[in-house]
């Protein structure tokens, strides 16, 4: 079966292609754009929220209010270090979901592509070859049976990770607020 070179199907991949890398390229720029604006944003904050507290420790008078100024800071700083890391895993998702789509897009794009290929090759067959296409048939659905079941198992163990960060996340910030109350 003699394959011809088709300029006009290597332009429109390639095309795709370069869509693709700007795509992940804006995508993944995005994401360190607002990681940015969040670390001086966190910067700014934790300079103008722990200032006094830090003044008032340095001019206290006896231990206990020196004791109580840095109990205030230690709290600002946990809850802010808390709210970061909610922060910073949010623009991680949303990089990494945005990421994905594209992923996905090329992947479905090229397993079409590859089933129809496979068709037309199986189609062409020769006489007789009857018990090999259909062994080949059968391979190629346990692929994609496999593939399927690989991606949804990846995907519990991403909504897994996900509930338990959150899950410690919140632990953290209850820990935070209930030793707040101490002081």
């Amino acid at each position: 079966m003699p394959t011809t070179f088709n300029v006009d199907t290597l332009t429109a991949a390639q095309k795709t292609a370069a869509s693709d890398v700007q795509t992940l390229a804006a995508s993944t720029f995005a994401g360190f754009e607002k990681l940015v604006a969040l670390n001086l944003n966190v910067v700014r904050s934790a300079l103008a929220q722990t200032s006094p507290d830090m003044l008032s420790a340095f001019s206290a008078k006896n231990p206990s209010d020196a004791l109580a100024a840095q109990a205030a800071i230690g709290k600002q700083l946990a809850e802010q270090a808390v709210a970061y890391s909610r922060s910073v895993y949010a623009i991680a998702a949303d990089v990494s979901t945005a990421l994905n789509n594209v992923v996905e897009v090329r992947a479905a794009s090229g397993q079409k592509q590859m089933e129809a290929t496979i068709e037309d090759l199986l189609k062409s067959a020769p006489a007789g070859s009857e018990p090999m296409v259909a062994a080949y048939q059968s391979a190629w659905k346990a692929t994609q049976n496999a593939i399927a079941v690989a991606k949804s198992s990846a995907s519990k163990a991403v909504e897994l990770a996900d509930k338990q960060t959150r899950q410690l996340t919140d632990n953290a910030m209850s820990v935070v607020k209930t030793h707040s109350r101490f002081k």
